[in-house]
């Protein structure tokens, strides 16, 4: 159970709930201060205060004064107008990342909506109903304004929804999960749609993906280090200590772990090699600064994930409401453009070392992997493959956020561009998955044509859990299929789970 409002949110937490089946209710003590913060909106309603969003128009139109009886009205009028989002639908497991995202910020009571607007939230992730919510139309700023509002139409009854895993007109999935159209009070549309979540959404299960990525690509390079001979030395511990990163020293703990016992490396003990190329012996260094850049990330969106970003912000105890610029995305935007360059690299070092493993001038295996080269293609196509991949995510590892075109009439005159970063990022995440797949693929068949040597015993394990995904070939075979099935590997948990065993091995 996810108390909101009692503890603070961690990127598990959006796993559990975006892809699981955790449950979230709001706490007591949150109940009362959200509670609170709605007496003060009813009392500035009727008090005829002027207050953005609440008594005024949006945007451009900050200064049309609106009747205490169109307060209600101008809610709905505001999700109906926002919803202008295109583009294909997001993934539901980021609108249901989005759904606890907005609930658990209207729950810290600075918003001033009703504990219903939140219940309602936490009743359609329960229940499955998951909005249809457009990709394209947010520029990260004045919140994710289009994203939130496709959101918030579906609370309204309005739009489109899934219910469980069908699709169909938002009432209808309503009426089959048991709930009732939310009718908005004064100030709550704003409040939903008045937020990060969609960015944060995307950039939190990116980020979770890329440190599972980042486990088996370090693992991939032990693979293919034992394969093509190379030396562990660079990943000795008082080598790394005398440059010590985190990142670093915890790359090559696990390069030694993976190693540990090989017959392959004892095989060259003696073989006269001075060094290996950067893609074997920079381990340590790329893919730790690679995980340093991984643990900012974390932190800067576990900040995000228990934050308020409404505006007007609502202080009940001192009777203010404040309008400030909490919904910019800006510290969204730089974490998931800082997330998209560092995975990034970790597809460009591995492409690296596919090549090698299939260029028999450098691997002393035979030409392309193959068994029987030149009646057999081998693996070929796998670093053609891999060499399309990492060219995509230099294109899309551009930063979106050194990028603004000012919206609403010049008032929001500068924009983080946050969405377009965080959807980059889980592409470049997807990418690098699928160039860490291809070269667990070729290492496991490298591994198989040194044999009766054994690699070490955590790149041995490594092996099997290939073997059991994608089994040994025997000729020429299509590597789509295997490729995305050890993609799926790689992006689950398991390469968490496998470095732990090594670890403690």
């Amino acid at each position: 159970m996810i108390r909101l409002g009692e503890t603070r949110l961690t990127l598990d937490d959006v796993l559990e709930v975006a892809r699981g089946e955790a449950r979230v209710d709001l706490a007591a003590g949150a109940r009362e201060r959200v509670r609170a913060s709605r007496a003060l909106v009813d009392r500035a309603v009727a008090e005829g205060r002027v207050i953005y969003g609440i008594t005024t128009g949006f945007g451009e139109l900050k200064d049309r004064r609106i009747s205490v009886e169109d307060t209600q009205q101008l809610q709905v009028n505001l999700v109906r107008s926002h919803c202008a989002g295109v583009g294909p639908a997001a993934p539901r497991e980021v609108v249901r990342a989005m759904l606890l995202l907005r609930a658990a910020s209207l729950a810290h009571g600075n918003s001033g909506v009703r504990p219903e607007v939140i219940e309602m939230l936490l009743a359609m992730l329960e229940r499955r109903v998951t909005p249809v919510v457009p990709t394209q139309g947010s520029v990260g700023a004045s919140g994710d304004l289009a994203p939130l509002a496709h959101l918030a139409a579906v609370m309204m009854g309005e739009g489109e929804a899934w219910l469980a895993d069908q699709r169909m007109p938002a009432g209808l999935a309503l009426r089959g999960a048991g709930l009732q159209p939310l009718t908005l009070a004064a100030k709550e549309g704003l409040a939903l749609i008045n937020g990060t979540q969609f960015s944060t959404a995307y950039a939190a299960l990116a980020c979770a993906d890329a440190e599972r990525l980042w486990e088996a690509a370090v693992a991939a390079a032990a693979l293919s280090t034992e394969v093509l001979l190379g030396s562990f030395q660079p990943a000795r511990e008082d080598v790394q200590a005398l440059r010590p990163y985190p990142g670093a020293l915890e790359t090559a703990r696990r390069l030694r772990a993976y190693s540990a016992g090989s017959a392959l490396v004892a095989s060259h003990k003696d073989c006269g090699r001075v060094q290996d190329a950067y893609s074997l012996r920079c381990v340590p260094n790329v893919m730790g600064a690679v995980w340093d850049a991984l643990v900012h990330v974390e932190r800067q969106l576990e900040v995000e994930l228990n934050s308020v970003n409404d505006n007007p912000v609502v202080f009940a105890l001192s009777d203010e409401t404040v309008s400030a610029g909490l919904f910019h995305a800006e510290p969204v935007a730089l974490a998931a453009d800082y997330l998209k360059i560092a995975v990034a690299e970790i597809a460009s070092l591995s492409e690296r070392r596919v090549d090698r493993l299939l260029d028999a001038r450098v691997s002393e295996l035979p030409a392309v992997l193959a068994a029987n080269a030149g009646l057999e293609s081998g693996y070929m196509l796998a670093q053609y493959v891999c060499a399309a991949l990492v060219s995509e995510n230099k294109t899309l590892a551009h930063p979106a956020s050194v990028d603004s075109i000012p919206t609403g009439a010049g008032i929001e005159d500068h924009v983080s561009m946050a969405p377009i970063g965080a959807r980059h990022a889980r592409q470049v995440v997807d990418n690098a998955a699928r160039v860490v797949a291809m070269e667990l693929l070729c290492a496991c068949r490298g591994l198989e044509f040194r044999r009766p040597l054994m690699a070490g015993e955590g790149c041995e394990r490594l092996y099997g859990a290939i073997r059991r995904v994608a089994g040994a070939p025997e000729g020429d075979r299509p590597l789509a299929g295997p490729c995305e099935d050890v993609a799926r590997w790689v992006l689950s948990s398991a390469p968490i789970k496998l470095a732990e065993e090594v670890l403690e091995s």
